[in-house]
């Protein structure tokens, strides 16, 4: 009976940080569709003066020069984009922390999924932020694989 109770407590983890990383994916949404109808340039500038950023910074100014070439179309498709994300997310982390066993399916799947592009992208650009959200997903599918092949044997 503890190793189950261990074993919901780490499933449980798992849908607390999906449904987190949910509530990013909405606000991230949300965000972007207030940013519609507004000049990106003056409110980056604006941000850049409030925080007193130097502009010719090289990361800044590269940082701006994005902002500067996003157009409303780019904003609808990415805000859109967060929105599924969020509903994905969402659900997965409702789902597991209910415990139901169609949300370790669908964490392993979605979860699974973008190994190869966070991996395609430590490769592009080694950064320990990367690294550590890689290995926290890789842990995530081996834990919810393991959990589920140990059930399908039962």
């Amino acid at each position: 009976m503890a190793a189950k109770k261990s074993g919901d407590i780490w499933i449980v983890l798992i849908g607390v940080f999906k449904r987190l990383k949910a509530a990013a994916c909405l606000v991230l949404a949300l965000g972007l569709l207030r940013a519609l109808h507004k000049d990106l340039a003056a409110v980056a500038m604006r941000y850049v003066e409030a925080f007193r950023l130097d502009p010719d910074n090289r990361y800044i100014h590269g940082l701006l020069l994005k902002i500067f070439r996003v157009t409303p179309k780019q904003l609808r498709e990415i805000s859109a984009g967060s929105f599924l994300y969020a509903a994905l997310f969402g659900t997965e982390g409702v789902g597991l922390v209910l415990r139901k066993h169609w949300a370790e399916y669908l964490a392993v799947v979605s979860t699974a999924l973008f190994l190869p592009l966070e991996a395609y992208e430590i490769y592009r650009r080694l950064t320990w932020v990367r690294l550590v959200i890689f290995a926290i997903n890789i842990l995530t599918v081996w834990y919810l694989a393991k959990r589920i092949g140990g059930r399908v044997r039962a």
